[in-house]
């Protein structure tokens, strides 16, 4: 019984995701009070008039008493979270006690996140992303809706089953002299070739990475590249694995699959291949980019029969030539900018092994500009909301009569033309003579609308300039299909010996085998690196199939659900300021490490860190980044000059242990993890 519903002010549903049980009552509830003759009512109807009370008095709450409520429990035990952003109101449910007010949360920003990636600085207009999130056009809504639903079912996927997620950090795959060689692949042959091409239409490759699944193999950016933010690569791998997932049969693939020569059912997946000829080689790399990801062979056809039987009932996927507009984060000398304009090409290897592009398109300096603007209204919008007014509400850098000149030439260059243009262009010219003309009003109270409607029509540039479908008459400004299927087989060439290798390693990264010696009576450990937003842990492959460390079947399963509470336990002390928890449940002693170092490796001293309210943003780094936004900025203050690292490591040990040996295990083993013979490219 789970649900996610962003509506709007007025109750007007603007997206909604559900799982089955949910729907099913919904779908119960309102078709029983049909009467006789009529259909049932359409979902939307349905969802809408649920929910409908609930968003009319949260409206009410605000406008008469400037506050609202964040969540309530209903007598069946349902749990709801609210959130207002802007004009938009987020509300997740469940009710089937499997989530609590923090994962629910937690799904909300990381919702708002994957939407501030797909659409940018429009989400900073309530305005318009109302008519982003809900089309006009039925079919288009209907496909919309069905991607963000996607994106959902995907994060939740992953968070539920892959560490890296449950932590939001990145896993890189262990194996240093491949990893090595694939970066200098990328560097010195495949983004060098791409950015010489005369087919990549005034696109430059910035970033490259190569997946095996969620885990990144090797990652390169170029010299002109802003560092790519944790939370934009999360998020850019979730898109990956949802457009083309990794199958169920193949994650529960163990190490003995590898050894498997039976060659039918998913384990001939892992069967070693002899190196192709000549022949093979030219034919798989002839295979263009188009036709959807690969579709694996498999023996038994009514297998295949069904899976082909289930794509004609989907609608019919992009063109995959075609790349994802996507908005990330830069950091420049000049600053911070976000929601820069990128394109995402997604490029499929093998099943499970995946290229990423991110290109720079050639009109992202609208985009700085549009920010710059953006930025300076909202300050002067805040500082006038304040009651400072004339020369006190204009102050700062860069000054409104600096804007003004900018502003000018800025629309100037966009040509009148454009209805979008023209429309900023009357704005502009009607906040100029309210503002700057002699004897008009000045910088006053009565500016705040005109500020609010000139950052909704910035908000419109960007708009059209990046995120509407550009007319039949316009080239496509994109890497030509034909360079997007050279970089896939040259990347295929170079990798053909080792994806099968590569696909066992990906489930079997590193495991507890090697640390017992080291650490007799550790169960599992995991420990994260939060300044480069990278981490460590040992696999979990909890299947009835495979036996792994932690034993097999339920036993396997209860361990893990431990980590799991671990995690969440230990987020929600260090919420309250606690940067050590150390917990004794049953036949487990946990113990969770939050600790700072120099650039040196000098651990730093312990000091305060912030407590947060309940219903603040959830701590992690993907929704929001926690660690360099609020963690590490609180903390610098008492190291200015100097960089700080922040570390975290978690770990289960067995009960019987004394509490002094598994205090010296986990110095010992945060001092080890990180050692560059062991690790160098973390």
């Amino acid at each position: 019984m789970k649900c996610l519903l962003i509506a709007s002010e007025s109750a007007e549903v603007l997206f909604h995701w559900t799982d089955p049980e949910f729907q099913q009552s919904i779908q119960e509830q309102y078709g029983a009070s049909q009467e006789e003759g009529q259909g049932p009512p359409a979902f939307e109807d349905s969802i809408s008039t649920l929910f409908a009370p609930i968003i009319i008095s949260c409206s009410t709450m605000v406008d008469r008493l400037g506050d609202s409520y964040t969540s309530f429990t209903t007598e069946n035990n349902h749990v709801y979270v609210l959130h207002q952003f802007d004009e938009c109101l987020y509300i997740a449910v469940n009710g089937d006690g499997e989530e609590g007010e923090d994962d629910l949360r937690r799904k909300i920003y990381v919702m708002k996140k994957m939407i501030e990636v797909l659409f940018g600085m429009v989400t900073l207009s309530s305005n318009l992303l109302r008519k982003e999130l809900r089309p006009q056009d039925t079919e288009q809504r209907a496909r919309l809706w069905k991607h963000l639903q996607s994106l959902l079912d995907t994060y939740s996927h992953l968070r539920e089953n892959d560490q890296s997620f449950l932590v939001e950090a990145v896993e890189r795959l262990i194996h240093p002299t491949l990893c090595e060689q694939c970066i200098e692949f990328l560097e010195r042959r495949l983004v060098q070739q791409l950015n010489s091409s005369v087919e990549r239409a005034g696109e430059e490759v910035l970033h490259a990475f190569i997946l095996v699944h969620t885990k990144l193999l090797a990652f390169y950016s170029s010299r002109n590249a802003s560092t790519l933010a944790t939370s934009d690569l999360l998020a850019l791998i979730i898109m990956a694995q949802n457009m083309y997932p990794s199958s169920v049969d193949l994650d529960d693939a163990g190490p003995e699959d590898a050894e498997s020569t039976s060659g039918s059912g998913p384990e001939s997946f892992y069967t070693p291949e002899p190196s192709p000829t000549d022949r093979d080689s030219s034919s798989s790399a002839d295979k263009p980019v188009g036709g959807g990801p690969p579709v694996f062979e498999f023996v038994d056809p009514d297998i295949q029969m069904a899976e082909d039987s289930l794509q004609t009932l989907e609608v019919p996927p992009p063109d995959p030539s075609a790349p994802r507009r996507v908005f990330l984060e830069v950091l420049l000398k000049e600053g911070l900018y976000p929601m820069m304009p990128h394109s995402m090409y997604c490029l499929p290897l093998w099943p499970g092994i995946t290229l990423v592009l991110l290109t720079k398109i050639p009109t992202s300096a609208v985009a700085m500009s549009v920010y710059k603007f953006l930025e300076a209204f909202a300050k002067l919008e805040k500082r006038l909301s304040e009651g400072q007014e004339g020369s006190a509400a204009t102050r700062g850098q860069p000054t409104i009569h600096d804007v003004r000149s900018k502003l000018d030439k800025f629309i100037k260059a966009l040509g009148p033309s454009e209805i979008q243009s023209a429309q900023l262009q009357n704005v502009w010219t009607e906040f100029k003579n309210r503002a700057f003309a002699r004897g008009g009003p000045g910088f006053n109270k009565d500016l705040i609308p005109w500020c609010k409607n000139m950052k909704t029509q910035l908000c419109g540039i960007y708009r059209q300039c990046f995120l509407l479908d550009p007319g039949p008459a316009d080239i496509p400004r994109r890497l030509s299909p034909s360079l997007q299927e050279r970089a896939q087989s040259m990347v295929q060439e170079k990798l053909m010996d080792w994806k099968d290798f590569l696909l066992v390693k990906s489930k079997r990264n590193i495991t507890m085998v090697s640390y017992l010696e080291d650490f007799p009576g550790l169960i599992h450990f995991i420990c994260v690196d939060r300044s480069t937003g990278q981490m460590i842990a040992p696999s979990l492959n909890i299947t009835e199939r495979t036996t792994s460390e932690l034993g097999k079947g339920p036993v396997a399963q209860f361990i893990k659900s431990k980590v799991w509470n671990l995690v969440s336990t230990t987020r929600h002390y260090l919420q309250k300021g606690y940067s050590t928890v150390t917990l004794r449940d049953g036949d487990f002693y946990f113990c969770y490490f939050l600790w700072f170092e120099n650039e040196t490796g000098f651990k730093l001293e312990a000091g305060d860190i912030p407590i947060l309210p309940d219903d603040s943003a959830p701590i992690g780094m993907l929704a929001w980044d926690y660690y360099s936004r609020k963690l590490l900025r609180y903390y610098s203050k008492n190291h200015q000059g100097e960089v700080v690292k922040c570390y975290e490591l978690l770990t289960v040990h067995l009960g019987v242990i004394p509490t002094e040996i598994i205090l010296q295990h986990c110095r010992q083993l945060a001092s080890k993890l990180w050692e560059p013979s062991r690790n160098p490219l973390l």
